[in-house]
């Protein structure tokens, strides 16, 4: 039994997607149709660059997903390999809206407007330079939850990603984040400054949710049968309104990777398949998890060996 999974920020790189661009035309024909979309050249920025254009989170969002969801169409499409029959779909923060659209719930078009969106949001969200992110190593989140609580009246942290026991990231103020740094270097806990721009699925974020609220009000979720994994419970999404309803939250509530990919083994997934650049999730899942298969669709190569 397989699960699709669907990377988030972080996967990107220039050049990503060129072999299914320069081989397939229904991904050029995608890639027109984002531009067209986005009134914007951002195939040229994917497959170009420069790195700095990419790296705006208002171009990473809608490339990433771009991307994840033209190879999903090549797999169906040009080699026939049904990913209907996937148990779960699931993806890491946008790679959410990857997992929604590969499974039939959101156009293409309207993914790649709201991802856009999104980036501009959730970049905005936080004057620049004010927010920041961390990524703590070496412990599990129960410890790092514990440390935040005992001192909230000093500085407000929060978990945006339980990516693995031994994976946290941390979203907060660059000042409390300093503070935080303090104690964990005290406690011999690992940490590591990460090179965003923005404190990512935090309280921060608020500004964001609203403008997602008002989006995603008039988007319309089409039906389907395929069963979503939620990264605000990590568990089954219900409906469209419940959908809507998580999408939401997820701006400013934690990842919850780690349990996401434990509740699908629980429920009989031993197969995962990333599909997108990169294979972060990939790695993660290693860590979760040893005993399960994973596949990582980057090229046509890795298509070809591709058994489910």
């Amino acid at each position: 039994m397989f699960s699709v999974i669907f990377p988030g920020q972080g996967s990107q790189i220039v050049g990503m997607g060129k072999e299914f661009y320069n081989k397939f035309d229904l991904v050029k024909k995608l890639f027109n149709e984002a531009d067209d979309v986005l009134d914007f050249n951002l195939s040229q920025i994917i497959l170009n660059g420069p790195k700095e254009d990419l790296d705006l989170t208002a171009n990473t969002q809608p490339a990433i997903y771009l991307i994840s969801y033209s190879i999903f169409q090549v797999v169906k499409n040009e080699f026939n390999i049904d990913l209907d029959k996937a148990k779960y779909f699931a993806g890491h923060s946008l790679g959410e809206y990857s997992a929604l659209s590969c499974a039939g719930y959101l156009d293409f078009k309207d993914t790649i407007k709201i991802l856009r969106v999104r980036g501009n949001a959730m970049q905005n969200s936080i004057p620049k330079g004010e927010g920041g992110m961390l990524a703590v190593l070496g412990t599990k989140v129960e410890n790092i939850d514990k440390i935040l609580k005992e001192n909230e009246t000093n500085f407000i942290v929060q978990i945006a990603n339980d990516n693995t026991d031994g994976q946290i990231v941390l979203s907060g103020r660059i000042k409390d984040l300093e503070k935080l740094t303090q104690i964990l270097k005290k406690e011999k806990i690992k940490n590591i400054k990460l090179p965003v721009s923005a404190p990512f699925h935090c309280s921060l974020m608020k500004k964001a949710t609203e403008i997602m609220r008002n989006e995603l009000q008039e988007i319309n979720l089409k039906n389907s049968n395929k069963i979503l994994i939620s990264n605000v419970t990590a568990d089954e999404m219900l409906d469209s309104k419940n959908i809507k309803d998580l999408l939401i939250k997820q701006i400013e509530n934690r990842v919850r990777w780690r349990e996401s990919v434990i509740n699908m083994v629980t429920n009989g997934v031993n197969h995962f398949i990333e599909i997108g650049p990169g294979k972060v999730l990939s790695g993660l899942i290693k860590r979760i998890n040893k005993d399960v298969k994973i596949d990582t669709i980057n090229t046509q190569i890795d298509i070809e060996s591709l058994k489910i």
